[in-house]
């Protein structure tokens, strides 16, 4: 199992604010990481700094042996990347849409619609593939989201919360399709839904005030509960391992608004200063 993901000493702040405070790990080809931790503890900056769209104030990333500040193109070439929200053009059709993805990544026209036709069939998007994304429901605009990022066929996937919006039905169609990809990728998901771990990771991080604060398999952060523990192991580590407040059996706690707004707004102007975009 080769490495595709490698972090070493990552942090971010914002201002007074460590978002991230010296994360270090790595993900091989094979693995499903689920990134778990409270709203604002760090997840979806982390996952923006993997696929380059925000820049560490320390650390290193590198993306199948290319350093992502200073190899850009060729790290960014290896990724996959669903953003939180999965922006898209909302005036395109996904068709439109994956044309216009698959021209920037220099695919001929044989090609493109070749990856368009398999993307289109995996992610299910027959039914509105000729639609306005604007008026696509919340769950088939993440399916296009999660299409383009696949369009390429990456070795890495950054999927942020890939099953947000979702019907039960559709969910255990990105599942499927996560796991049909596991074995040649590496792949990263955040989610705040434990049980998501359990269906379709073989490891898991907790990170909690931007720390790292659990790096093991589904079986090992369980295995963390006393055994006087019977029902809803996973939320009474998860609660263990961070600073919540939340009630039994509720998975995370409301954010802080000062954290999360201080955060949010200093990646909305990173994103602005560095071109800003979907893809």
């Amino acid at each position: 199992m080769g490495t595709m993901i490698e972090i070493r000493g990552l942090s971010k702040h914002f201002g007074s604010l460590k978002a991230v405070d010296n994360a270090s790990f790595s993900v091989g080809r094979g693995e499903v990481l689920g990134f778990l931790g409270p709203n604002g503890a760090g997840k979806s900056t982390t996952m923006k700094m993997i696929a380059g769209f925000v820049t560490p104030t320390d650390g290193k990333i590198s993306v199948c042996g290319h350093d992502v500040a200073s190899e850009p193109v060729a790290a960014k070439s290896r990724i996959g990347y669903l953003p939180e929200g999965a922006p898209a053009y909302s005036d395109m059709t996904p068709r439109s849409f994956f044309e216009f993805v698959g021209e920037i990544r220099g695919f001929s026209r044989a090609e493109r619609d070749r990856r368009i036709a398999e993307v289109v069939r995996r992610v299910h998007l027959e039914s509105v593939v000729h639609q306005p994304i604007e008026t696509l429901s919340k769950g088939f605009k993440r399916r296009v989201g999660l299409a383009q990022a696949i369009l390429h066929d990456p070795d890495v996937l950054i999927l942020d919360e890939p099953n947000d919006g979702l019907d039960p039905n559709q969910k255990h169609e990105v599942r499927s399709l996560i796991r049909e990809m596991a074995p040649e990728k590496a792949i990263v998901l955040s989610t705040h839904i434990l049980g998501e771990v359990e269906a379709v990771c073989t490891r898991a991080i907790i990170i909690d005030k931007g720390r790292v604060v659990f790096d093991g398999t589904p079986t090992e952060l369980e295995a963390k509960a006393p055994s006087s523990v019977e029902k809803n192991r996973l939320d009474w580590v998860f609660r263990s391992l961070t600073s919540t407040e939340a009630p039994i059996g509720d998975s995370h706690r409301t954010p802080q608004p000062t954290q999360a707004s201080a955060e949010e707004t200093q990646q909305e102007k990173e994103t602005a200063n560095t071109g800003g975009g979907e893809l």
